[in-house]
């Protein structure tokens, strides 16, 4: 909603506007694509126009919907995945991401599930049994292994100290 506030303000009329995504009927002129980077700035966003930023984007929104979604199949495979939701080949967008971004997709991914876990503990929201099942993990040791080595913590130390997660954007 503050997006398209913000293209509206310069009197533009976004057709479809969507995480990560905005589309318009004409191109933008060089001062209005000015305008609406310094407006969207302040409000902690960015204008993506280079191709590479975009698909990274596309990349990043579509792992941390499924991680918000909480529905990750066990044997679930980021490569079929992202094949299947991109229509690229996963080398090719895998080299893309690893080489803007400075870490792995499967990286960002594990970051991602990471980050939920700590904020179903911190709100009490599930057991780390529901918590490993909901994020695909095969057991809670495996989940417990990978949580501490991200941060150092065991998911019930984490709990107990009273710790705190990382917002989207920081990620």
């Amino acid at each position: 909603m503050v997006v398209q506030q913000q293209f509206e303000k310069l009197k533009l009329q976004p057709l479809h506007v969507a995480m990560g995504e905005v589309e318009i009927k004409k191109p933008l002129t060089e001062k209005q694509q000015q305008q609406l980077n310094e407006n969207l700035k302040i409000l902690g966003f960015e204008l993506l126009d280079s191709q590479k930023q975009q698909q990274i984007e596309k990349i990043k929104n579509l792992l941390i919907q499924k991680v918000q979604d909480g529905a990750i199949e066990e044997h679930f495979s980021i490569t079929d995945f992202l094949t299947k939701s991109i229509h690229k080949d996963y080398s090719h967008i895998s080299r893309l991401f690893s080489e803007v971004e400075g870490i792995t997709i499967e990286q960002f991914f594990i970051l991602q599930k990471i980050e939920k876990v700590k904020e179903w503990l911190i709100y009490n929201e599930s057991n780390l049994s529901e918590i490993a099942w909901k994020l695909g993990y095969s057991s809670v040791a495996h989940l417990s292994a990978q949580f501490k080595k991200v941060t150092g913590l065991t998911p019930s130390a984490f709990k107990k100290i009273g710790g705190s997660r990382k917002s989207l954007d920081q990620m």
